[in-house]
């Protein structure tokens, strides 16, 4: 486990990633993370990966289309 502060900065809280963070994550500076919440209320930070924004993307389109059927089915 690696811990981390969040801190103040202007308006916003802040979650300063470690360089062992970057190495894990294999990012960089700069670079675009998603963070995905797990179904136990848990958060996952991902690395910028086109075929998940893709797949992220064309389910956020399913749900809107069919938000009643899957509020019925929940």
């Amino acid at each position: 486990m690696i811990e981390t502060k969040i801190r103040k900065v202007g308006n916003s809280a802040v979650m300063t990633l470690t360089a062992e963070m970057l190495a894990i994550l294999d990012a960089k500076e700069g670079d675009t993370l998603f963070v995905v919440r797990g179904d136990d209320g848990s958060l996952k930070v991902l690395a910028h990966d086109p075929t998940l924004a893709d797949a992220l993307a064309a389910a956020e389109v399913v749900m809107d289309e069919n938000r009643d059927l899957l509020q019925a089915l929940a």
